[in-house]
């Protein structure tokens, strides 16, 4: 844990969750036809999957972009984290609440621990990071 209080350490939460939430995007949106059925089991044929799929790429590369931005611009930094907390704990959340009503998905727990993970590392950070009237 000492490593995590440790400054140059802060940005790491957002570019790891910057590189995972757009390589993501590009498996969901990218060419869904191609990597749905190779990735998901699933054939992506009707153009409004399509559509909702390039829908939430286009969201996870506005995220994703933006917490790239917020590393190089420091006033940005704890909006990012925010955002990021929120982001990661809904994921976690829709994920847990699908295992609770779906069952148990092996290939999407790894998500939700992750996710879990990163939410509380944006807590973390935001707490030890963060200047007062942001603060949790």
């Amino acid at each position: 844990m000492q490593l995590l209080k440790n400054p140059k350490y802060k940005n790491l939460q957002l570019l790891l969750s910057a590189v995972v939430v757009i390589s993501v995007s590009f498996v969901y949106g990218g060419n869904p036809s191609v990597f749905m059925p190779y990735v998901f089991g699933f054939e992506v044929i009707d153009i409004d999957l399509k559509n909702i799929l390039r829908a939430i790429m286009g969201l996870y590369l506005a995220i994703g972009g933006f917490w790239v931005y917020a590393l190089f611009r420091e006033k940005y930094w704890e909006t990012a984290t925010l955002i990021n907390i929120l982001f990661m704990g809904g994921l976690a959340f829709g994920r847990l609440v699908s295992t609770i009503f779906d069952g148990v998905s092996p290939q999407f727990m790894v998500g939700l621990v992750l996710e879990f993970i990163f939410m509380l590392w944006g807590l973390y950070n935001l707490k030890q990071f963060g200047n007062s009237k942001m603060s949790l």
